[in-house]
């Protein structure tokens, strides 16, 4: 009979105290032998305002000691069925960005090789672009929830391809993503034109606007996510800029008028039953979060993504 590893627990050693991982899981050196894996991508190299999010993994997995392992509002047990544990850092290239999606993507595509589902802690949202390249060459097209203050999608930053502000833009022309099955909710805030969200649904993105949510569950809007993306493989990737800054102050690009922590939960947890691949919780930035609530609530999404993985 499997033995799944399991969170240590507060009653075994202090919440302040013991192993620096994920959930206080098992550290691994492979991703062989687990059906999902906790990484940390160290990155921020690809931010335009206010940097730090290289910091945010270690900060995410300080937090997640106060998580426990199961779910009482939804009543999943991951780690009855799941081999769970924390596969460290990606050893990016602190210097050069070119050279960090290389070594991303080839550290993830160990990891999809391996059949294991990654779930990372970020590092901004430029990283999610080789995880995107890593997990095409088993998957191909991937549908996508997103949950973000913005679509990522512009063409070049100060003349860069390749920052935190493209990469679904770069995904779709790279053919990582399947447009009639993307999904971006959330977005808001000032733009440079009326017309900046019309790349996205001209790719036959559905965008759903931050102010489109205000005073409402989004568990209906979830089930029409469901039926647009179906049975294909889909990816959730999640800055913490997505929610309004009352509840995660601690990113580097903030937007007023942005989701509550409920409706978070409620945007992951309707993805319960789609063909999650992967997943990641991006933007966390410690420096601006003196509280460390935005990174508990980091935790907190990313351990919500582990219950829909099964």
């Amino acid at each position: 009979m499997t033995e799944f590893n399991q969170p240590m627990g507060g009653n075994i050693m202090p919440r302040f105290a013991g192993p620096a991982t994920m959930m206080r899981l098992p550290a691994t050196s492979t991703p062989e032998n687990h059906d999902v894996c906790f990484i940390g991508v160290p990155f921020d190299i690809g931010t335009s305002h206010r940097s730090g999010a290289r910091t945010g993994p270690r900060q995410i997995r300080a937090e997640s000691s106060l998580l426990r392992p199961y779910n009482m509002a939804t009543g999943a047990a991951p780690f009855e069925n799941l081999q769970v544990a924390d596969l460290g850092d990606v050893p990016i290239n602190t210097f050069n960005l070119s050279a960090s999606i290389d070594i991303i993507q080839n550290f993830y595509a160990a990891v999809v090789d391996a059949n294991c589902i990654p779930l990372t802690m970020g590092g901004d949202h430029t990283i999610v672009l080789p995880i995107l390249r890593a997990l095409h060459k088993r998957h191909g097209p991937v549908g996508l929830v997103h949950i973000d203050a913005h679509s990522d999608v512009n063409d070049h930053m100060f003349g860069e391809p390749i920052t935190h502000g493209t990469p679904f833009r770069r995904a779709m022309e790279e053919g990582l993503l399947d447009g009639q099955r993307v999904a971006q909710i959330g977005l808001r805030g000032t733009g440079y034109a009326a017309d900046d969200f019309d790349w996205c649904t001209n790719q036959g993105f559905r965008v759903v606007q931050a102010h489109d949510c205000w005073h409402k569950s989004l568990t209906p809007l979830m089930e029409e996510v469901r039926q647009q993306l179906g049975e294909g493989p889909v990816y959730i990737s999640f800055d913490i800029d997505g929610l309004d800054p009352a509840f995660a102050p601690g990113t580097g690009t903030p937007e007023v008028g942005g989701l509550t922590t409920a409706q978070g939960l409620e945007i992951i947890r309707g993805c319960k039953g789609l063909d999650i691949i992967g997943g990641d919780l991006v933007e966390v930035s410690p420096p601006y979060d003196p509280s460390g609530n935005t990174a508990l609530l980091g935790a907190n999404l990313l351990y919500e993504m582990l219950c829909v993985c099964y």
